[in-house]
């Protein structure tokens, strides 16, 4: 069963999904929707009392729910409760909440547009530019973004050729792409720029961007020529890839005086854009 992990906005707030691409239809992580309509500040137990009464009641079609593996707020892959769409409306009719009815209707907006993007591709491009201008960014940023995705889709076709397996494989090579290149690992690149579980790349300036195109870039085309026949031999590409990214880098720190790997996250990053100063790096220490 084919399925893609991604993240759905009703207004400011997060839902995780699943696509399962055999059965076209999309699983929702319950805790998330639950703690969107209830407004509670502890989804989890909420949705535990929410399980028990109704498995007490009798609704089987509700707490018969599938457990996916999903992204937590550490980071890491955890066995998430969800629902289809059919027991989301369901359980929603559980849950007291003036959200119910917007909610409902946006449930049926993203089925809809993903059977949509099927159709045309275009679509789901025109509708995460979207997403990045509600969310403040720039066009200019968001256009990079956009290109960035297409290099790193592009990377991960080459490792799926290469036999490299998703997860943890896909982890420790993107780790010794982006410590080549930016001097830090991916963590600790979070870390820097005060991250949780927030996608890097979404809080990356300009230059940073570019930089890590040029890493997964050049990656893949080294990749391309050698054919990598084990995972030992993808990681010494790998860091080979980022190496002639972190070159690029220091010489542009060199040049400039400033550092390209900046502690900004989104949020500084587009206050100091309405400063007209957007991606000002760090200086460099003396």
């Amino acid at each position: 069963m084919k399925k893609e992990t991604s993240i759905k906005l009703f207004e400011t707030k997060q839902v995780r999904t699943h696509w399962d691409e055999d059965n076209e239809k999309w699983y929702f992580a319950i805790v998330d929707v639950v703690g969107i309509l209830s407004e509670s500040i502890d989804p989890h137990a909420y949705w535990r009392k929410l399980k028990q009464r109704l498995k007490e009641e009798g609704n089987e079609s509700v707490t018969n729910c599938h457990a996916l593996k999903m992204p937590s707020a550490d980071g890491k892959m955890r066995v998430t409760d969800v629902a289809d769409t059919e027991q989301l409306f369901r359980l929603i009719q559980s849950i007291p909440s003036p959200k119910a009815e917007p909610f409902k209707l946006w449930i049926a907006k993203v089925a809809r547009e993903r059977i949509d993007e099927i159709e045309d591709p275009e679509l789901g491009i025109d509708r995460l530019m979207e997403t990045y201008l509600r969310k403040g960014y720039s066009k200019e940023w968001i256009n990079q973004r956009l290109k960035s995705i297409e290099i790193r889709k592009e990377l991960t076709d080459e490792w799926d050729n290469c036999g490299v397996k998703k997860g943890q494989e896909y982890a420790i090579l993107t780790d010794d792409i982006t410590s080549a290149w930016s001097g830090l690992n991916t963590k600790q690149y979070k870390a820097f720029k005060d991250l949780k579980k927030e996608n890097l790349r979404d809080n990356m300036s300009n230059l940073e961007l570019v930089l890590n195109m040029l890493a997964e870039a050049t990656t893949t085309e080294i990749s391309k020529e050698k054919k990598p026949k084990t995972f030992s031999d993808n990681r010494i590409i790998a860091k080979q890839g980022g190496t002639i990214a972190g070159n690029t880098r220091k010489e542009i720190e060199e040049k400039t005086g400033k550092k390209v790997i900046t502690s900004l996250n989104a949020k500084r990053l587009q206050k100091k854009s309405d400063n007209g100063v957007l991606n000002e790096p760090d200086k460099m220490e003396k």
